[in-house]
């Protein structure tokens, strides 16, 4: 292998280039107009241009990527995961334009590639599934009885699935047309097919997989378990490796499972076989049944690497190669524990709506036991196109504890603004007694997610800095000058001023005073003394206090400013009079909280609707968002239609002015 195209982006593009590059091997990145200036690009030996932002007319047009690969020369293409990584005929094109596809042969993908024919395969091979509905009928009333016999709760799955997408949760018979019709139409605009499938929901699940590795000389062994319970939606928030209170038995028992089912493939290079395992007894090795598996690389690779000493991208590139693998069973080692974090641009606060922004300020932790894998630099834009994916956060310590809290430690380093991110909530999930005890399962983020996605209010610290980042005041003072050292001198008086931020329930008034030693900043919460003892560094604030002297850093962006502090960063935006005054009636429209494409409208003008009613589907950043009515009323006007792109804030609906 000389010369080697990644038909990916982002992080795992960078990741990949990483590796090749340390093997020796030129690499080629692909490009979309979206992503011109991204880290890939610029990483890559060479870059070719592949089509519009939308992943339809760029990264799923496997024509372009493999003219890109032959126009350069590049002889094998690593997929990366997403995208054509699954995709059986991109495989098939690959073999024919006598390219080397860094994966799978597409007949293993193609067996695994539908989740009912897989289970089915599966328990040829003699390895347990779960429970549920795997057949070809596709109508409402067949799915809606077989739910019935399986008894709720029961978890609906788009077949062709995965990542979260087109899966529902359905806990009563009433709730299932509407799970079935979403569930659908996700399956049908991700991945191109409707058919969905049927399971029981296990009620203590854990979600365990085990990581594969195969070659083409018939060899198959598995690196060990991760723990990816911590979900939303459905999607992985901190996966770790090995699982919290693994048994060597059913480590041995589900290792043994998963070899078998790779082999009953004839599986080449990297894959992941997932299990469903019932915790309400501990785990056992009698509880666990196949649910996928997934044939590429995993988002969560990482945790692997590090409890195993191996590189499993340059272990993807060897097998693909022709190479053996150099080692047998007895010769994969588990030292230690790992966890990553997924760090997103996201609003957990309002139930991980994904964001957009420039990120103006990235900073992310270095250190003994820390890895970053990121795929954009300070500076880049967070487009609603892609995944939010901001960086992965890999810590790894000797024994689980070590290893928590060196995550910890991490995340309350990791700096962000320009964008509201998920990294409180991720500290908070990270200090849950629960999870910190290794009592996990993939309910827990649900249980407690108003606790663990609240806004905490601000500290009086916190809103002092912000108001003197706002006004100004925290540069020095010039070091000369017949005026420096009269401060804030009024010859009327106190010198005040009022720094403005958006409240609960409008403006705040901050009162900046300032004195000889510093400044008296009143806030809501209390009345702070503050001197800046060194404000060169925005970074590295040096502020005394009453009580003691502490580092802050600031981030300022157009209408907001971001205070870190005590491991926590608090952003404050700007009051704008205009804004308000703008918002109008707003309790009578619905606006669109992000861009998106309109996937359905559920109501007409004239309609009576009641609070909470679905209204609007909303699709961004590959999820779908259900738009609700904010009240009781008559629907006056629907602005959309299906199939339109929106930007956020675009006006969806208004109902009927109140009398």
């Amino acid at each position: 292998m000389k010369k080697l195209l990644i038909a990916n982006r982002g992080e795992i593009a960078c990741r990949v280039i990483r590796t090749a590059r340390r093997m020796g091997i030129a690499t080629v990145s692909v490009f979309s107009e979206a992503d011109r200036d991204a880290l890939h690009v610029a990483m890559a030996d060479e870059a070719v241009p592949i089509g519009p932002p939308p992943v339809a007319q760029s990264y799923l047009k496997g024509e372009r990527i493999i003219a890109a690969a032959r126009s350069t020369g590049a002889d094998a293409i690593h997929p990366g995961y997403g995208f054509l990584s699954e995709n059986p005929d991109f495989v098939d094109a690959v073999a024919a334009a006598g390219l080397t596809f860094v994966g799978p042969p597409a007949s293993a993908i193609r067996a695994m590639g539908l989740k009912d024919a897989a289970k089915a395969l599966m328990e040829k091979a003699g390895v347990a599934v779960v429970p549920g509905y795997h057949g070809a009928a596709q109508d409402a009333a067949t799915l809606a009885a077989e739910a019935e016999r399986i008894g709720y709760p029961v978890l609906i799955k788009a077949r062709a699935g995965g990542g979260g997408k087109g899966m529902r949760r359905v806990e009563r018979a009433a709730d299932f047309a509407a799970a079935l019709e979403g569930a659908q139409r996700e399956g049908q605009s991700s991945f191109g097919d409707p058919h969905c499938l049927i399971e029981k929901y296990i009620e203590k699940p854990r979600h365990i997989e085990i990581q594969v590795f195969g070659d083409a000389h018939g060899h198959a062994v598995h690196l060990n378990e991760r723990d990816c319970s911590l979900q939303r939606r459905h999607q992985k928030v901190i996966e770790e490796a090995p699982a919290p209170g693994m048994p060597a038995e059913m480590r041995a028992a589900m290792g043994e499972a998963a070899v078998k089912a790779a082999k009953a493939i004839g599986y080449v290079g990297a894959g992941t076989i997932e299990f469903i395992v019932d915790a309400s007894e501990g785990l056992r090795p009698d509880r666990f049944w196949f649910m996928e598996m997934n044939t590429r690389l995993q988002v969560e690779h990482p945790v692997t690497e590090l409890i195993t000493g191996l590189d499993l991208v340059e272990l993807q590139l060897r097998v693909a190669g022709g190479e053996p693998l150099p080692f047998d069973q007895a010769g994969v080692r588990l030292d230690g524990h790992a966890f990553e974090a997924r760090i997103y641009a996201e609003d957990a606060s309002r139930d991980f709506l994904p964001a957009t922004g420039t990120l103006t300020t990235l900073r992310l932790p270095q250190g003994e036991g820390v890895r970053v894998d990121t795929g954009v630099v300070e500076g880049d834009r967070i487009t609603p196109h892609y995944d939010p994916m901001i960086a992965k956060l890999i810590v790894w310590g000797p024994d689980r504890a070590s290893a928590l809290a060196r995550l910890s430690r991490a995340l309350g380093q990791t700096r962000v603004a320009g964008s509201v991110t998920n990294v409180a909530f991720l500290a908070r999930l990270a200090a849950h007694p629960g999870f910190a005890a290794g009592d996990v399962d993939t309910g827990l983020i649900g249980r407690d997610q108003a606790a663990l996605t609240a806004t905490p209010a601000a500290p009086a610290e916190a809103i002092a800095v912000a108001a003197l980042a706002q006004l100004g005041r925290l540069a020095p003072r010039p070091e000369s000058g017949p005026f420096t050292a009269l401060g804030g001198f009024r010859s009327w008086g106190e010198a005040r001023q009022a720094a403005r931020f958006e409240g609960a329930e409008g403006r705040v008034d901050i009162i900046v005073t300032d004195r000889d030693d510093g400044f008296v900043v009143t806030t809501p919460a209390a009345t702070v003394p503050v001197a800046v003892i060194d404000g060169r560094d925005p970074d590295r604030l040096r502020l005394a206090f009453v009580d003691r002297i502490a580092t802050a850093g600031i981030a300022t962006e157009p209408g907001a400013v971001t205070v870190f502090m005590d491991a926590a960063a608090h952003r404050f935006v700007h009051y704008s009079a205009e804004a308000h005054a703008e918002e109008g009636a707003g309790g009578d429209t619905v606006a669109a909280p992000m861009p998106g494409l309109v996937r359905a409208v559920r109501i007409a003008a004239g309609d009576s609707v009641e609070a909470g009613q679905a209204l609007v589907i909303l699709e961004a950043m590959k999820m779908e968002h259900t738009m609700t009515a904010p009240r009781d009323g008559i629907v006056a006007e629907v602005m959309v239609a299906e199939g339109d792109q929106v930007e956020e804030g675009t006006l969806l609906l208004a109902l009927e002015t109140e009398a």
